[in-house]
């Protein structure tokens, strides 16, 4: 007898010390968050930490707003971006599990008002396509970014949109499909999306403190604040909230670490929560099938240091190897706003921050450094807060650069072949709508759309520049230029803005 009781005795104490080497050591982990914080000098964040079902840490560092005193807590909301895509891919996942819809179902035979551009590919893309940046459409970011349109007149532009590549033959990312994807959940459940979201996802999971556009979010006084470094190279400021209201399925939902930490337990557990689950065991495992292979140039500069060998697409997460595990993550930015979720499903661990500025990629950084730390991986811990901050580069020194670049390409000693009366008139594209150009003040300047209203200068040719200023997340940076063309009586008949393509003159 007390030979069993000393064996189960060591057995206990064997299992006590097992225990006590595998301990995660969530104060280090804590500490090193707070250092890249100020590394990356960013005014506020939150992390979440998961393992094993477990929330380990959920909570604030830093600023709501930089210089204000109000710190940032595990209830303060931000807006959480693309990461909003996964809880669309849940709602879909959630209506297939109803009988109401399957993946594979012909769009059209549900929704047959949307139309691209292509018949063929509008008759064959599949409820799945939605949700895998593969259809063919090139990027159309500037129907919600730049113009103040209905999400309905959206999806209808979409179909003077030319294709850029065959139907899954390519991969572009678009956020307009899932503006699409969330009009089929209004049709298919008889609710908007946003109620659907609501109730559906957040209530179950007890996520109190979420909203699924900013305009409900409003009633949150204890929110973040965005930021970035005005004109790109001076220092750190408060800018408006952005709104992605308009194409909320694809980036509008706010919430607080403590909410997402709830969603990370869940994801984990092929979406069950306490007395039930969102979808079914095989529903969830679809959620992460791979639908699209990423080219490694349409990816996170953090492969050049993570080297992964693999790179797809799910339904709402990016996915790569990383020593040997599979990572299902996703990125979310908006205007000074930022976020990352990132899964090690074989290894139970999750992770999830939220931040107030513009691209402060230590988001990646903190990610990699929870999965070491959690893995409990035999290599030594990387510094990825210092390798990533090399690897980017600071803001102000990234935009520096590429002003340099920009001006080492433009060509000197060179004039307008008209008067700024010349280059006057309304231009239009089938897609894009009107650009309305008059002379105020004797300087040719841009009066509609509002998003690049503003005074153009002279590059070079017949070439303008928009006039930059103080946010370079302003649609005119993305389109930096207008470049003019001319009929055989050399009047000016079109022009190219940036990489919309051509808006012909219609007056």
């Amino acid at each position: 007898m007390r030979k069993w009781i000393s064996i189960i005795i060591g057995l206990g104490l064997l299992g006590m010390l097992r225990a006590q080497s595998t301990a995660i050591d969530s104060k280090a982990l804590d500490d090193y968050f707070e250092h890249s914080r100020q590394q990356w000098n960013i005014p506020g964040m939150a992390v979440a930490v998961i393992k094993d079902h477990q929330v380990l840490l959920a909570k604030g560092y830093g600023e709501r707003r930089l210089g204000s005193g109000e710190m940032v807590d595990d209830q303060t909301i931000f807006n959480i971006g693309s990461t909003s895509k996964a809880f669309t891919a849940m709602a879909m996942a959630i209506l297939v599990d109803e009988g109401k819809v399957n993946w594979d179902d012909r769009v059209v035979d549900h929704m047959p008002q949307f139309q691209l551009s292509d018949p063929f590919v509008t008759q064959q893309m599949r409820v799945r396509d939605l949700f895998t940046h593969n259809l063919g459409v090139p990027n159309t970011d500037y129907l919600w970014a730049g113009l103040t349109l209905s999400p309905d007149e959206i999806l209808y532009r979409m179909r003077y949109i030319p294709m850029a590549y065959p139907l899954r033959g390519g991969y572009t990312y678009q956020n307009i499909m899932y503006l699409a994807a969330g009009k089929l959940i209004e049709l298919l459940s008889g609710m908007s999306w946003a109620d659907f979201i609501q109730t559906r996802i957040f209530v179950p999971l007890h996520m109190n403190n979420s909203y699924p556009t900013k305009a409900r979010s409003q009633v949150q006084s204890n929110r973040s604040i965005p930021h970035h470094y005005a004109y790109g190279t001076g220092p750190i400021v408060p800018i408006p909230d952005a709104n992605a209201d308009s194409i909320a399925p694809a980036g509008a939902i706010w919430s607080c670490i403590a909410d997402m930490s709830k969603w990370v337990v869940s994801i984990l557990d092929s979406s069950k929560y306490d007395g039930g689950r969102l979808v079914k065991p095989a529903t969830w495992m679809e959620l992460f099938l791979p639908g699209a292979i990423v080219p490694a140039n349409d990816f996170y500069p953090t492969a050049k240091l993570t080297g992964p060998k693999w790179i797809t697409y799910a339904k709402g997460w990016f996915q790569e190897d990383y020593h040997g595990m599979g990572v299902d993550f996703h990125t979310g930015s908006l205007g000074g706003t930022i976020a990352q979720i990132g899964l090690v499903q074989q290894d139970g661990i999750g992770y999830y921050f939220l931040g107030n500025l513009d691209h402060a990629e230590v988001r990646h950084a903190l990610m990699y450094r929870t999965f070491d730390v959690l893995s409990q991986s035999p290599e030594p811990l990387r510094d990825w807060s210092s390798e990533f901050l090399k690897l980017y580069g600071s803001a102000p020194a990234q935009m520096q650069k590429a002003l340099d670049k920009m001006n080492a390409e433009r060509l000197t000693d060179t004039k307008p072949r008209l008067a700024p009366a010349g280059y006057a008139g309304t231009f239009h594209h089938m897609a894009w709508g009107d650009l309305q150009l008059a002379v105020v003040d004797g300087q040719l300047t841009v009066t509609s759309p509002e998003s690049l209203a503003g005074p153009l200068e002279h590059w070079h040719l017949d070439t303008f520049h928009f006039i930059g200023g103080e946010n370079p997340s302003d649609v005119r940076y993305w389109m930096q230029s207008i470049t003019f063309h001319f009929n055989s009586q050399g009047k000016v008949n079109a022009l190219t803005l940036g990489a919309l393509g051509v808006f012909n003159k219609i007056n």
